[in-house]
C-alpha cells in the first residue's frame, strides 16, 4: 500500500548538480540538456542549495550580466532536506502544504541520496482510483493568465510573476490563443543566451488542449507520455478556459482524505483476517473509509445500500432496495466467474477481487469488491455485505442497530430477542439431554408510582440498580433480561429440581427487599416473581415465558412481594381475567356501572350525617359482579381512572338532585384511588365536575387512604391544600391499617378519619382492639378532626364508640348500601338513636 510505501523507493539518484560558482547561462543550459526541472548546487558532496525553473521567473533578464551571476548567489537557501524512510503520502502533504515541487533526500550527515519531484509523487502515490473518479474542473485554476504575441517577454514573466502562475496563455490580436509560453520557456531562453525577445518568437506552440471533462488520470497520463508540463483545458463549445499542469493536480489532491482513505482500507483487510464471523471491526473500518457498501439477505435480496453506493453507481437507495445486486452487472463475466465467487463465499465465508459493474447511465467501471457473508452469534449465515467504497456511516448505523437488536440500551443486559433466541437454545439442549430448566418472569410492584411522582430519571436508576442486584442473585451461567419497563426475566438452565428456581426466587425477593438509595433517597421496592419449569409448564419458549408471566400476576393478586409457581388452573384464572378486563372496557361504555350509597350516621343525634358512594357492576350475563372482582383489577388495568371518574360525576349528580327535590342536604364520600391520586390533573377534574352538577364543594367529601398521603407527603399536602381551598372535605380512609403517624398527620390537611372495619370485630372482647380504637379516637380529637367508625355491626361496637366520642358510625346494622331509591326512604325514617343502643337506625323499620 502507498502509506508503507516510502520517497526512498521512488527517488531519482542521476540527479543534475553545479558548484556554487557555475555561471546561471551555464546552469541552466544544464537543465535543457537533461531536460530537468531543477539542478542541485553542491558544495563538495554536500547539497547546499537547488535553483528551478520557477527559480527563473523572478530573474530580471533586463539587467545586463544577469546571465553571468554565479548560481550560488540567486539558489534557493537554505535547502529543505528530508530522509528516505518518508512516506509517499507525507512527502506529498509536504510539497502541499509548503509549496515546494521538489525534495532533496539526504542520509547521515547530510549526505546526498536523490532528488523526489511533484512528478514523482503524482506517479508512485496510487491514486490512480481518485484520479478516474474526478475529471481536470476540481484541479484547474479557477483564473487564465493571457499574454499578448507582440507583448515583450520580461513584460509576460512580470505579469506571471504577481499572478504567481508557472504558465500563460499566449493570445493574438484577435484574442486567439497561439501558444503557451512557461517557467521553461524561460529557462530556453537563458541556456541558449538568446536576446530578450517578444512572447510569440519563444512561445510554445501550439497549446495542446483537453475537454474539461477529461479525468485527471487521462491528464496526467498525456503529460507524462508527451512530455507536456501543461495541458490547455477547454469548455463544451471549445473555449480554452484553464491551464492544468503536475502541479495543479497535485495541489488538488486531498491528501488527507487520501490518508484516511489508506488507514480504512488497512484496517479493512485485517480486520476481515482476523475475525469473519463478527461484523464488528468491520464496521469501524466501514466508518474510516470512502468505500461503498451492499447489504442482501440470504436470498440476494439488497436491503441497504449507503451512499457512497449512490455517488459511485447512479442509483438512489429506493431504485435498488427490493432488488438483486444482478441489475449491477456489466455483462464482462460470464456464469463461471460468478460460480467461482459464490463457491468461494460458501466454502471460506468471503470473495475478493475485481469486477466489472454498470452504473446508472450505461458507464461500465472496475471496482475492487470484498463480499463477506455475516454470520450471527451461532455461527449461521444471516447476510451478505459488498464492499467497494466508503461505508463509515453504514457500518455506525449497523453497529448501533445490532446493539439496540439486543441489548437493553439503559441496563445492558440482554432484551427480549436475545432472551428468547438463548431460550430456544436451552430448551433444544434439554431436550437433547433430558434436563429440565426453569423461567422467572419478575415485576416491580408499584413501580409506575416512581416514575409517576419523581420522574422516569428516578425510575431509570431504580431499574439499573435492579439489574445489579439480578445478576449478583444469579448463577453467571444464567441469562438475566429486560424484557421491558419494569419487567426482567431469567432463564436458568440445567436446573436439578424446583428447589432450585425457588430458592433462585426468594434469594431475588430479599435482595430487592434492601433499600434503593437514588439521589439521597430511600426507596423501597418490591417484586413479584412468577416461576415456569420445563418441561412440565411447557415444551417451546412462548409457552413457558407465558406461564411464567401468569404466575408472576397471581403472585401480585396474592399480595406482591412473593413468587408463585405455575399451575393449570392459573392459566384459567388468567383466561378469566382477560375476558373480565375486556368486559370491563365495555361496561363504562355500556353504562352497566350503577351506584349504591350507605348512610354515615351522627352517632350523637341518630340523624343521617352523610353517604358513601359505592359502584357495583350489573354485567347483563353475570349479573351484579362483586366490588372485590373488579375492583383489583381495575386497579392494575388503569381502568379505575376513568371509572373513578364516571363514580364521582355520577355521585355529585345523585346529591344535586336529592337537594333539588328538597330532601335534607348531605354530604356525599367518594373514594379516589392511588390512581387517581397520582393524576396531575385530579384538582382540576374535581372543580370541573362541581361546576358541571352544580353540587355546592362543602357537600362532596373525598377519601384517600393513608399508604397513598404517606407515599409522597409533600405531593399530597399540596394536593389536599388545593382540595381544601375549593370546599371538599377530605378524610382518610381505612386508618390504622398502614403507616399511621403523628408526624404526618399534623402536616397533611384533612378532616376526619375513618377507623377501619378490621378493628370492630373484636371491639367488645379483644383489649388491643379496644385500645387501639380508643386511641385512634382520642389522637384525632387532639388534633380537631372528626372521627367515622366502618364495619358497625352490634349494638355493643355502638356502645363502646359512644363512650369513647366517636363522632360517625357506618356499617350494616346501620344500613346496608342501598339504591338511590331506597337511600331516600331513609330520609322519612325516624332517625334517633336511643342509648344504649340503636333502637331504629336508619334502614331498620319501626316494628
Amino acid at each position: 500500500m502507498t502509506e508503507d510505501r516510502t520517497i526512498g523507493t521512488i527517488m531519482r539518484t542521476d540527479v543534475l548538480r553545479c558548484a556554487p560558482s557555475t555561471p546561471l547561462s551555464e546552469a541552466a543550459e544544464l537543465m535543457q540538456e537533461h531536460r530537468c526541472g531543477s539542478i542541485l548546487v553542491m558544495d563538495g558532496e554536500r547539497p547546499v542549495g537547488i535553483w528551478t525553473e520557477h527559480d527563473a521567473l523572478g530573474l530580471d533578464l533586463d539587467v545586463g550580466g544577469s546571465l553571468d551571476i554565479p548560481i550560488g548567489k540567486v539558489m534557493s537557501a537554505p535547502l529543505v532536506t528530508v530522509g528516505p524512510e518518508m512516506t509517499v503520502s507525507e512527502a506529498g502533504r509536504r510539497m502541499k502544504d509548503e509549496g515546494m515541487r521538489h525534495l532533496v533526500v539526504t542520509g547521515p550527515h547530510g549526505k546526498l541520496l536523490g532528488l523526489v519531484s511533484q512528478t514523482d509523487i503524482i506517479k508512485h502515490f496510487g491514486i490512480q482510483h481518485y484520479l478516474y473518479m474526478r475529471d481536470v474542473r476540481s484541479a484547474v485554476p479557477r483564473a487564465l493568465v493571457t499574454v499578448g504575441a507582440d507583448m515583450p517577454f520580461t513584460e509576460a514573466m512580470r505579469i506571471m510573476r504577481e499572478e504567481r502562475t508557472d504558465a500563460a496563455v499566449v493570445v493574438d490580436a484577435h484574442n486567439q490563443h497561439v501558444g503557451i509560453v512557461t517557467e521553461r520557456d524561460i529557462l530556453r531562453l537563458i541556456a541558449r543566451r538568446q536576446p530578450v525577445q517578444s512572447v510569440d518568437s519563444i512561445a510554445s506552440k501550439p497549446l495542446f488542449t483537453i475537454s474539461a471533462q477529461t479525468t485527471l488520470l487521462h491528464a496526467r497520463d498525456l503529460l507524462e507520455q508527451k512530455g507536456f508540463r501543461h495541458l490547455g483545458v477547454t469548455d463544451d463549445h471549445g473555449l480554452l478556459t484553464g491551464i492544468l499542469s503536475f502541479s495543479d493536480i497535485l495541489t488538488s489532491l486531498e491528501h488527507e482524505y487520501v490518508r484516511r482513505l489508506e488507514d480504512a482500507l488497512h484496517q479493512r483487510d485485517r480486520a476481515l483476517e482476523e475475525s469473519k464471523r463478527h461484523l464488528n471491526l468491520a464496521h469501524k473500518v466501514i466508518e474510516a473509509s470512502l468505500d461503498g457498501i451492499i447489504i442482501t439477505d440470504m436470498e440476494g435480496v439488497i436491503e441497504a445500500v449507503n451512499p457512497a453506493f449512490t455517488t459511485l453507481t447512479g442509483y438512489m437507495a429506493e431504485e435498488v432496495i427490493g432488488q438483486k445486486p444482478a441489475m449491477l452487472r456489466s455483462g464482462r463475466h460470464d456464469a463461471e466467474f460468478y460460480a467461482q465467487m459464490w463457491n468461494s463465499i460458501v466454502s471460506r465465508g468471503h470473495w475478493q477481487g475485481e469486477v466489472w459493474n454498470r452504473r446508472k447511465n450505461g458507464d461500465i467501471y472496475p471496482e475492487w469488491l470484498t463480499i463477506t457473508r455475516i454470520q450471527d452469534i451461532e455461527g449461521g449465515a444471516t447476510k451478505f455485505a459488498g464492499i467497494f467504497s466508503d461505508i463509515t456511516e453504514r457500518k455506525k448505523a449497523e453497529e448501533r442497530i445490532r446493539n439496540l437488536a439486543y441489548f437493553d440500551v439503559l441496563t445492558g443486559l440482554p432484551n427480549r430477542r436475545l432472551f428468547n433466541d438463548r431460550l430456544a437454545m436451552a430448551i433444544n439442549s434439554a431436550k437433547r439431554h433430558h434436563q429440565r430448566l426453569a423461567i422467572l418472569f419478575l415485576d416491580l410492584d408499584l413501580f409506575k408510582r416512581i416514575n409517576d411522582t419523581l420522574g422516569h430519571s428516578v425510575g431509570d436508576r431504580v431499574l439499573e440498580e435492579m439489574s445489579n442486584r439480578l445478576k449478583l442473585s444469579m448463577r453467571e451461567a444464567d441469562t438475566v433480561s429486560r424484557m421491558g419497563g419494569d419487567e426482567f426475566t431469567v432463564l436458568m438452565s440445567e436446573i436439578h429440581d424446583v428447589d432450585d428456581a425457588v430458592r433462585s426466587a426468594r434469594r431475588i425477593i430479599e435482595s430487592i427487599r434492601e433499600p434503593f438509595l437514588v439521589e439521597d433517597r430511600e426507596l423501597f421496592v418490591t417484586t413479584s416473581i412468577g416461576i415456569s419449569v420445563f418441561p412440565e409448564d411447557g415444551d417451546n419458549p412462548e409457552v413457558l415465558v407465558k406461564n411464567a408471566d401468569i404466575a408472576m400476576y397471581r403472585a401480585k393478586d396474592l399480595g406482591r412481594n412473593s413468587y408463585q409457581l405455575y399451575t393449570p388452573q392459573m392459566n384459567a384464572k388468567s383466561f378469566e381475567r382477560l375476558a373480565m378486563e375486556n368486559e370491563m372496557r365495555k361496561a363504562i361504555e355500556r353504562g352497566e356501572f350503577l351506584l349504591n350509597y350507605q348512610v354515615k350516621m351522627n352517632l350523637d343525634t341518630g340523624g343521617i350525617a352523610g353517604a358513601e358512594a359505592l359502584v357495583r357492576w350489573n354485567h347483563p350475563d353475570l349479573g351484579l359482579v362483586p366490588p372485590a372482582d373488579f375492583i383489583p383489577l381495575a386497579e392494575d388495568t388503569g381502568l379505575i381512572v376513568p371509572l373513578g371518574e364516571w363514580v364521582l360525576r355520577a355521585a355529585c349528580q345523585q346529591n344535586k338532585a336529592w337537594q333539588d327535590r328538597g330532601l335534607p342536604p348531605i354530604r356525599m364520600a367518594v373514594n379516589i384511588s392511588p390512581h387517581q391520586f397520582n393524576q396531575a390533573d385530579l384538582v382540576g377534574r374535581v372543580r370541573g365536575i362541581l361546576a358541571e352538577t352544580g353540587l355546592d364543594p362543602k357537600y362532596l367529601e373525598l377519601e384517600v387512604t393513608e399508604s397513598v398521603l404517606m407515599e409522597h407527603m409533600d405531593i399530597a399536602a399540596l394536593m389536599l391544600n388545593e382540595l381544601r381551598s375549593l370546599g371538599v372535605v377530605t378524610s382518610i380512609d381505612d386508618f390504622g391499617t398502614g403507616y399511621s403517624s403523628l408526624a404526618y398527620l399534623k402536616r397533611i390537611p384533612i378532616d376526619a378519619l375513618k377507623i377501619d372495619a378490621s378493628f370492630m370485630h373484636e371491639i367488645a372482647t379483644d383489649e388491643s382492639d379496644a385500645e387501639i380504637v380508643s386511641a385512634i379516637i382520642g389522637l384525632a380529637h387532639n388534633l380537631r378532626l372528626k372521627v367515622v367508625a366502618e364495619g358497625v355491626e352490634t349494638e355493643e361496637q355502638i356502645a363502646f364508640l359512644r363512650s369513647h366520642g366517636c363522632d360517625e358510625i357506618q356499617g350494616f346494622l346501620v344500613s346496608r348500601p342501598v339504591s338511590a331509591e331506597n337511600f331516600e326512604q331513609l330520609f322519612v325514617q325516624d332517625l334517633l338513636v336511643q342509648p344504649p343502643g340503636v333502637r331504629n337506625p336508619p334502614g331498620k323499620r319501626k316494628k
